[in-house]
């Protein structure tokens, strides 16, 4: 039998002793019901007690190679996925502690959704005066942004047409004043 995939790492913590003790103990509950994990936990103590068992000699290094295959492999490692780690933290919580955080995500998330979707505006409802207002062939509405409004909500090119037919006019004659004319009607007063 083969052991979990997702409690592989555990176990071998556990062997080494590297593991907290409430993960520890689901792991041993764990253990008391899989052949296949009871069976890598023995193995790995096995190789565990071996190197513990061995003396270590200060004096022996490696060479340059040999370093460079082993952070070669080290990077070729697969890391594990983000679902991997999720359900591994699933296995190991309590569901009391990860429903709540997965509705907090939802909620979140639905939050999120709603923030960014362009807000719907109704366009209010056409009265008939606005209607006969527009719709004559006169186009001589006075230039408001209302006017343009209702304009442009009948049709765009109609709106085109008023704002090109007001942009050609010929201007009404205004007085133009100058620094000279400023003065003169500041000294009069």
């Amino acid at each position: 039998m083969k052991p979990c995939a997702q409690n592989r790492k555990l176990i071998a913590w556990l062997a080494a002793n590297a593991l907290d003790a409430p993960q520890a103990q689901t792991l041993r509950e764990h253990l008391e019901t899989c052949e296949g994990c009871r069976r890598y936990l023995a193995d790995i103590s096995s190789v565990t007690e071996r190197l513990v068992a061995v003396e270590a000699n200060p004096d022996i290094q490696a060479s340059e190679s040999f370093h460079r295959k082993v952070a070669g492999r080290l990077r070729a490692t697969k890391p594990d996925s983000l679902w991997e780690i999720l359900a591994v933290y699933w296995a190991r919580s309590s569901w009391r502690v990860v429903l709540p955080a997965i509705a907090a995500l939802v909620v979140v998330g639905v939050i999120v959704a709603t923030w960014r979707q362009a807000p719907v505006v109704s366009s209010p409802p056409r009265t008939s005066t606005q209607t006969a207002a527009v719709s004559g062939e006169d186009n001589d509405l006075a230039p408001t942004l209302a006017n343009y409004q209702r304009v442009a909500n009948q049709s765009l090119a109609r709106l085109d047409a008023l704002l090109t037919q007001q942009g050609s006019r010929a201007l009404p004659s205004m007085p133009i004043y100058t620094a000279s004319t400023l003065t003169l009607a500041n000294g009069s007063f």
